[in-house]
């Protein structure tokens, strides 16, 4: 089942992309999927969205490592290549390149995943805190080409300030 956001967020979709449902394309715990066409080599990259209220102080780095964790539950094989801090002390943020082995739609694929942490606090209450996590993950071969779509998107993240459903 698809899952919501603990806030509203906005941003720019790059040109190229095209929204889908989560739980048609088989990533029913995201918020929010974006397709890239034309797939390569018969896999498709796709940009995921996810979040969650954390009422605690784990660092996104801790987080970070959670999903390492968690993708290689699935039997991938995970490698961290990059990790890096980003954003401001207000919107802290974390940035880390995976290189991913797995088999996706029956076939053993080497794919690459950039993940953004974006930390966002309530400015009335500084201790509630709002994770989310945006995902590029793509071929080993086009992801020279859509990470300056990802940074873009990344960069266009905000929350939602108006008040209309």
């Amino acid at each position: 089942m698809t899952t919501t956001l603990p806030v509203p967020i906005e941003f720019q979709l790059p040109d190229g992309w095209r929204p889908a449902p989560p739980d048609e394309v088989g990533a029913p715990g995201a918020a929010f999927v974006a397709l890239h066409s034309p797939p390569d080599a018969g896999f498709t990259a796709n940009i995921t969205i996810d979040g969650e209220y954390r009422p605690d102080q784990v660092p996104l780095l801790e987080m970070a490592d959670g999903s390492v964790a968690r993708l290689r539950e699935t039997g991938a094989s995970v490698v961290l290549t990059e990790r890096s801090e980003m954003g401001s002390r207000e919107a802290p943020g974390l940035l880390q390149k995976l290189a991913v082995t797995t088999t996706a739609g029956g076939t053993l694929r080497d794919v690459v995943q950039t993940q953004a942490y974006l930390s966002l606090l309530d400015v009335a209450d500084p201790r509630n805190r709002v994770v989310i996590r945006l995902v590029l993950t793509s071929t080993v071969s086009q992801h020279p080409l859509l990470l300056g779509d990802f940074e873009d998107f990344v960069r266009s993240v905000q929350p939602r300030t108006d008040t209309e459903s």
